[in-house]
């Protein structure tokens, strides 16, 4: 029984990060371009564009959450590098 709690206990762990990091990432891409999309508005037939500033700063928003994502990736993948090259230890490392 105590295996069973243990793998369970494990496999939450796991269908949580990848809920987050692979559905949830391209989620929040989708949801940048697409107020990203909606930023710039016309007016009737050949109106003038008008700019909608909170779904533009939404868009900012989304895309530097996902470039925050993907630069900790790379820094957690590579902290074993940059720990031996440069003596930089990152995510609780001593």
């Amino acid at each position: 029984m105590q295996t069973l709690v243990t793998n369970l206990n494990s496999l939450w762990k796991v269908v949580a990060v990848s809920l987050v990091l692979g559905a949830g990432l391209p989620i929040v891409f989708a949801l940048g371009v697409r107020l990203w999309s909606a930023a710039d508005t016309v007016d009737g037939e050949g109106g003038v564009a008008r700019r909608n500033y909170p779904a533009l700063a939404g868009a900012y928003a989304c895309f530097a959450l996902i470039v925050v994502a993907i630069v900790t990736g790379i820094l957690y993948t590579a902290k074993a590098f940059l720990a031996a090259k440069f003596g930089i230890h990152l995510f609780g490392e001593s």
